[in-house]
This record gives structure tokens, sequence and C-alpha cells, in this order.
């Protein structure tokens, strides 16, 4: 593209930027991969020939839908990059009602709910689905993308819908939710390896994100006999959400954040605890301590 000296492309761009960014997320699940595929998307559209493109928002759109495209499929090919299964984004509000000033944040930690769901889908149907359903892109445009007709397009784009509706998305905890995380982090507390078990799904998965990579637990037995590491600080913690599912987070006595602990409830017991004590992770946590 020739120089901009009266910035109207640049302007033009960023009257799209919120959009973009909405759209890249949307299919990524990364607040940090959609901000790089919307910079990679105003980079091609500054070497672009201006008189080439007919309609901004829709070049802008294919551009990113692409980009994004061939992100996802490089993370089928690495599984151990994917962001469904590790917290990669972390959304921490207060478990009780939230403040005004925490809403949107809530509602973030509930949209993530749907990226959940959407990690089930290949990245075409992950695409077709974000682009058409969440963002009215015509299937002629989206085959573009896809390099498939606009009827194999709209078929793709149906088969990961039935998906999405066919799955359980986590709901938003309620009261026997975080009842239930009550009880176990008192049992934890107590040392009550009984009443550990009974909260406890026979098969529950307990992850940890250490600085040193992720460590796997599986199994009531061998969580409910490791349960001490989650009696440490217990002065100085708070029930919060954590991407939408109800858990704990602690800090230390300089109020740096020391752990965060989401628990995953169904039928009336934990399937699955995720701590994270990696302090890069945690970094990103603006949720002050109770002191």
């Amino acid at each position: 593209m020739t120089a901009d000296p009266s910035g109207l492309v640049a302007e033009a761009f960023e009257a799209q930027r919120d959009r973009l960014r909405a759209l890249a997320y949307r299919v990524l699940g990364s607040h940090a991969d959609a901000e790089d595929v919307v910079q990679e998307a105003w980079m091609r559209l500054v070497r672009q020939d201006g008189a080439s493109i007919g309609n901004l928002a829709g070049w802008l759109t294919t551009v990113v839908g692409r980009i994004s495209l061939d992100l996802l499929r490089s993370r089928q090919a690495r599984p151990e990059t994917a962001y469904g299964h590790g917290f990669a984004e972390l959304v921490v509000t207060p478990g009780g009602d939230p403040a005004p000033d925490e809403q949107v944040a809530l509602a973030d930690s509930v949209g993530f709910a749907l990226l959940v769901v959407l990690d089930s889908l290949t990245p075409g149907e992950r695409l077709a689905f974000v682009l058409h359903d969440m963002f009215a892109v015509p299937f002629q445009e989206i085959g573009q993308i896809l390099g498939k007709s606009a009827d194999a397009t709209k078929m793709i784009a149906s088969r990961a819908r039935r998906k999405v509706q066919a799955v359980d998305r986590p709901a938003c905890p309620g009261r026997e939710h975080r009842e239930v995380v009550r009880a176990f982090r008192a049992a934890a507390l107590g040392g009550d390896f009984e009443a550990l078990l009974r909260v406890l799904d026979p098969d529950v998965k307990l992850t940890v994100d250490t600085p040193g990579g992720v460590v796997v637990t599986l199994g009531a037995t061998k969580v409910a006999a490791g349960a001490r590491m989650f009696s440490g600080e217990a002065a100085r913690h708070r029930p919060v959400l954590v991407n939408g599912v109800p858990g704990h987070m602690s800090w230390r006595p300089d109020g740096t954040p020391l752990s965060v602990v989401a628990f995953t409830v169904a039928e009336g017991r934990i399937t699955g605890i995720h701590i994270i004590v990696d302090p890069a992770k945690l970094a990103s946590i603006r949720l002050p301590d109770p002191a």
C-alpha cells in the first residue's frame, strides 16, 4: 500500500480493530494471540495496494480469518499448545455477587465456557461457526477462507452448530457448587480423609500448573492423600470464580498472588481441580488480596 499521509487508512483500520480482535479471540481463545493476529493483519494491509481493496471490512475479516485458521491448524499439529486445557487465559473475579466494575470480567469468564466447548471443534468448524453464527459473515466469504464452496461451508457450520448444542456448557456455579467447594476445603484443612473421598468424584483429575510444567494426578484416593497442599495460607484467601468456575485464591504476606485453585463440580462431586502456582500466569491477575 502506498503512503497514507492523511491517515485515512490507519483511521479506517482502527475503526475495525475492536471487531477484529473480538473475532480472533473467539476463534483462538487467547487475547495475546488475538492481538498478534490483528497486528499481522495491519502489516498486511500496509503492504497491500489500496486500490485493490473494494471492501476494507470484508478484506480484513478474510485476512484475520485466514491467519487465525493457520494458527488453529498449527496448534492441532502441536497439541501441547492448545488453550482449552490449561487456563492459559485467567479471568478471576470475586466469588460473591460482583460489583458493577467487575461485571465485564465476569462476562468474560462466562464467555470462556463457550470457548471450552469450541475446543471440541475442528479448526474449519470453529472458524465457520464463529464467523457465521457470531459475526454473520456470509458463507461464500467463509468458504473463500476455507477453500470450500458456499454449500460445503454451510454444511461445516451446521455440523459445528450441532456439536456445540450437544455439549453441556459449564454452568455458572450456584449455591450447591459453592457448598461442595467449601466442604472440600473444610475437609482438607481438617485432614478428614473420609470426608474428602465423599466430596471427590472417583475419577477426579488434579492439574497443577508450576513454573516447571504441568503435573497431573488422577483418582480420588491420590488427590485426597495430597490434599495438604490446599491447607496452606488459609488466613489470606478468598473464594473466587476462575474462568466461571468456583475456586479460591491465596496471597503471600507481601500481597503478591500465591495460588489460584479452580474446581469443576458435577452432580454434587468435584470432578476436576486446577491449581495455578506458576508466577508467570498469576501475574496477569489484578484481583487485590483481602487483607
